[in-house]
């Protein structure tokens, strides 16, 4: 069902439409989650480094997808919230033309070169082979994790964020069941995890752009609707480029903290591999409550509604800490026994690293969650341009002092370089959002 995200107290209008975004991150992240803990279990601690070492390359794909999802849905929002809606399916249309082209060329590329790059972050040997068969079958089912993406945030854009709650819930559960066949029944290992994810992506994507067709039916349009427009490819461009852009540096910055940690053994990398889902089980799930604030924000300024975008982001800034509250207490206390869902005999390096990664980071997400708030409010306001310095400004900081930090702390110095880069990039987002003229006129 759309839902005009301009209408009634910004406060709920913002809780009832992000909460069900961040719970299908939640079931998004159980892919992830799910493949870790079931070949950390069955398969071995090796396997569980090799899936987690793959993974950060896998990051690069998810970016792109990721600025397609915004790119679109900022775009579609602002014209759902101007009620502009022949320009807006020309929008949804010009998006799904451009990421197949897109999907071509980065399979292309990953195909080409994905081993290389297992090379250049110095993948240890004994992993290296099965690291590679899962970032291969990841590469195969890119057309399903671009496709999904953009229907998500066409989804979102139109106020609906309950559907791709109800696909991710089914898939990921899905999921799940089908690992434990395939690595259990059928003695797949690492291959059964990767094979069975991309059959549960497949299936999600298909299904959710099936129904982003028939919702589209829905809308009605005066005319003949555009099938692409280069006008609307740049204004959707100018979004997701630098969103993707932004994802791609992070997701090169972890890669080149992945080739920090290597040398430290697979010990140490197994220990990351499980404390690095966890930690990004909550920073993807508040990412997605910053993508809300985007969609919230670019509906109203559509609307020509500022005042509502500030009250959004107080709102915002509260709904976050209410989700930070538990699970900062969780990883600080409970961390140790979180690892032991993915690592059934964890060797001392693995368990050591994986508690002293979460007792480090856990506590600043409090200080992390105002960033991503304030860069859902700069996107959705098209505020690129800065947006971008305060994501660059973390990426660069934690990449450097995770170089700098690890000879002196050794891999305990790797995790430092995550609140410092945090909170200076924190300081720049706000700063950012007061300053924005557009956010705080008055109608």
């Amino acid at each position: 069902m759309n839902k005009d995200l301009t209408i009634g107290k910004p406060s709920t209008v913002l809780c009832k439409f992000c909460l069900p975004l961040f719970c299908s991150v939640i079931f998004q992240q159980l892919y992830n989650l799910g493949d870790s803990i079931i070949v950390g279990k069955f398969v071995g601690e090796n396997a569980l480094a090799a899936v987690g070492n793959s993974y950060e390359i896998t990051l690069i794909f998810i970016a792109v997808g990721f600025g397609c999802n915004i790119g679109c849905s900022v775009i579609v929002s602002r014209l759902f919230g101007a009620k502009q809606y022949n320009k807006l399916k020309t929008a949804v249309y010009t998006t799904l033309i451009s990421c197949g082209v897109i999907c071509v060329v980065l399979m292309l590329l990953g195909l080409l070169l994905g081993q290389s790059l297992l090379y250049l972050i110095q993948t240890p040997k004994d992993i290296f082979n099965d690291s590679w068969l899962y970032l291969e079958v990841y590469i195969w089912s890119l057309p399903f994790v671009l496709f999904y993406n953009v229907a998500t945030g066409i989804f979102s854009a139109l106020g609906d964020s309950k559907t791709p709650f109800i696909f991710l819930a089914c898939s990921s559960v899905a999921d799940i069941l089908m690992n434990i066949l395939f690595v259990t029944a059928f003695n797949m290992g690492v291959a059964g995890v990767a094979w069975s994810t991309f059959i549960c992506q497949g299936i999600s994507c298909i299904l959710a752009l099936l129904f982003v067709l028939k919702r589209l039916t829905t809308i009605k349009t005066e005319g003949r609707v555009e099938i692409f427009s280069w006008s609307l490819f740049k204004d959707i461009s100018v979004i997701a480029i630098p969103s993707i852009l932004q994802q791609s540096f992070i997701s090169v910055g972890n890669i080149i903290i992945q080739s920090t940690i290597n040398p430290f053994g697979p010990g140490v990398i197994a220990g990351y591999a499980a404390s690095v889902k966890l930690n990004n089980l909550v920073i993807t799930s508040l990412t997605s409550l910053g993508n809300g604030i985007s969609n919230f924000t670019a509906q109203n300024l559509g609307a020509e509604k500022p005042e509502k975008v500030r009250a959004g982001f107080r709102a915002g800034i509260g709904l976050v800490w209410i989700i930070c509250i538990p699970l900062v207490l969780l990883y600080l206390f409970a961390g140790k026994y979180l690892l032991y869902l993915f690592l059934d005999t964890p060797s001392e390096a693995a368990l050591s690293t994986g508690i002293t990664f979460l007792r480090i980071l856990s506590p600043f997400y409090f200080v992390v969650s105002l960033k991503l708030v304030s860069d859902g409010v700069l996107r959705g306001a098209g505020m690129m341009k800065k947006f971008m310095i305060a994501t660059f400004t973390d990426l660069i900081l934690r990449v450097v002092l995770a170089k700098v930090l690890s000879i002196p702390f050794a891999s305990t110095g790797i995790w430092l370089a995550w609140p410092i880069g945090w909170s200076i990039a924190t300081i720049l987002s706000i700063v950012f959002y007061f300053t924005g003229k557009c956010l705080h006129q008055k109608r």
